[in-house]
């Protein structure tokens, strides 16, 4: 079982120097930069959105109340825990009317994967499982996680913290019980024709 602490991801300034993101995970390699990436980023000031041309963007609020965001001169209104797709090549520009927010980024490469975001109510009652290819972040509340599958008596639920990160598995997917929200993003191959 993974869980990412949020704790100690590293930030990191924007490529155009207008905010900060902290890392969550990623694939790709270095030289040929990644085919997808999932981050929170803190927006604290009106302004540009960094452009990643070949790319298709998922963001969802997920901390303040709005984000007036205008891509390719349409503006879009978006509110907490609905999330967005765009074209991550767009010209974007954002702006604050309520103050600063945070927001949850799914960045995919365009041709190869598909990546999408659902927010959902936890319960204490009945355990939300993370399959693989997908990673469960935890927005609000109080929650644990444990491995899944039979065998896994010796497995003590995990305590989570606000926007720790659990990576999803078919062998034992992990289960989170608790109270508040969750974000689940699955990025999925695309299959292309041979």
């Amino acid at each position: 079982m993974q869980i990412i602490r949020f704790a100690g991801l590293k930030a990191e300034p924007w490529r155009n120097g207008g905010g900060v993101t902290r890392e969550i995970a990623r694939q790709g390699s270095s030289d040929a930069g990644w085919d997808w990436r999932v981050s929170i980023a803190d927006v604290t000031k009106a302004g540009d959105f960094s452009a990643f041309p070949g790319m298709e963007r998922v963001l969802t609020v997920i901390e303040g109340e709005l984000l007036l965001l205008t891509v390719d001169g349409a503006e879009q209104p978006l509110e907490k825990y609905r999330p967005f797709r765009f074209d991550g090549g767009a010209a974007t520009t954002g702006s604050l009317p309520t103050g600063d927010i945070r927001d949850l980024n799914v960045i995919t490469r365009a041709a190869a994967y598909k990546g999408y975001t659902s927010i959902i109510e936890l319960s204490k009652k009945r355990a939300h499982p993370v399959f693989d290819g997908q990673l469960a972040v935890l927005l609000q509340g109080q929650a644990v996680v444990s491995a899944g599958g039979s065998g896994q008596a010796d497995t003590y639920p995990v305590e989570l913290g606000r926007y720790d990160a659990v990576a999803g598995s078919d062998a034992n997917s992990p289960e989170i019980l608790g109270r508040g929200f969750l974000a689940v993003v699955s990025v999925d191959p695309l299959e292309t024709a041979g």
